[in-house]
């Protein structure tokens, strides 16, 4: 958690709320009743926001590596994982992730600042900056819970997982120690075999070009959530949402023709088994409430 003090925005509302004796939630009836099943309550809602400048990484024109060949023979698959000369997805990774701690610890200081213990039904939002080209602003928000038996845990837990999973989290032996989170942009040059497969009036095909480009930005977000699991200490992730995007951008390399590029997005929060000796996560279990 960073020792930097809050923002005075921020500050002023936990005052606010301290002094008024009341919490606020985004919890329905259901879970607040689920929490409180579990030994558990709510303090407070509390967010956590930053606004990044992804300067030259964002939308960069980044090199797809197509090689001019005979018969598209130079046309491979990069991902952000791929060579570093390459440069700008890597960059581009690297600040999303930065950007995302930067906006959870701040939500993590608001829920100690509020004697809470985690935050549940975290939601968390990446959207541009309305006016200023190349910033996005990330925002989590969620709920500040607090344990009412004497057992506490070290530190300010993050979960995506609403009050009835969260119960039903605890009900089994599991509990949720934060947020976890795996991207990977993919690009690919659109060479002549591909182009000829997606063809509008083609015969009915795959078109494996595409194919590997979700297939290998898929396989290295999983990668990447593996790792950010594994920096929790946790024995497993419960995936909340995957989400991937596709565009075509024109090549930077070869006039007149395209490329695609895939973004790929794995949220969930990572778990750890309470009754059980720990032990890291190997292999990693992800798995769907």
């Amino acid at each position: 958690m960073p020792s930097e003090p809050l923002p005075p925005a921020a500050q002023a509302r936990l005052d606010q709320a301290r002094q008024g004796g009341t919490w606020t939630s985004g919890l329905t009836v259901d879970e607040f009743a689920a929490l409180r099943a579990v030994g558990f309550e709510p303090v407070g809602q509390v967010m956590g926001s930053t606004v990044y400048n992804l300067g030259r990484f964002y939308r960069a024109s980044v090199n797809c590596g197509y090689v001019p060949a005979l018969f598209g023979g130079g046309t491979t698959t990069i991902t952000s994982s791929g060579p570093a000369w390459l440069g700008g997805f890597g960059a581009y990774i690297d600040t999303l992730y930065r950007a995302r701690r930067t906006a959870m610890d701040r939500m993590a200081a608001e829920c100690a600042a509020l004697g809470g213990d985690g935050v549940v039904a975290v939601d968390l939002t990446i959207a541009p900056f309305q006016g200023a080209a190349q910033h996005l602003e990330f925002q989590v928000l969620g709920t500040a819970v607090r344990a009412r038996g004497p057992v506490r845990p070290r530190r300010v837990f993050l979960s995506h997982v609403g009050g009835q999973e969260f119960a039903k989290l605890i009900e089994t032996g599991w509990v949720p120690v934060d947020l976890a989170i795996g991207a990977s942009v993919g690009i690919r040059h659109d060479d002549w075999r591909t182009n000829r497969s997606a063809r509008r009036f083609a015969a009915a095909q795959e078109v494996g070009g595409w194919t590997e480009l979700v297939a290998m930005t898929r396989r290295d977000a999983r990668k990447r959530l593996h790792a950010d699991a594994k920096r929790t200490g946790a024995d497993g992730v419960v995936v909340s949402d995957i989400d991937l995007r596709v565009e075509e951008r024109p090549c930077t390399v070869s006039d007149h023709q395209h490329d695609h590029i895939v973004e790929t997005t794995i949220l969930g929060t990572a778990i750890a088994e309470f009754r059980v000796p720990h032990r890291p996560i190997r292999p990693l279990n992800i798995m769907r409430l």
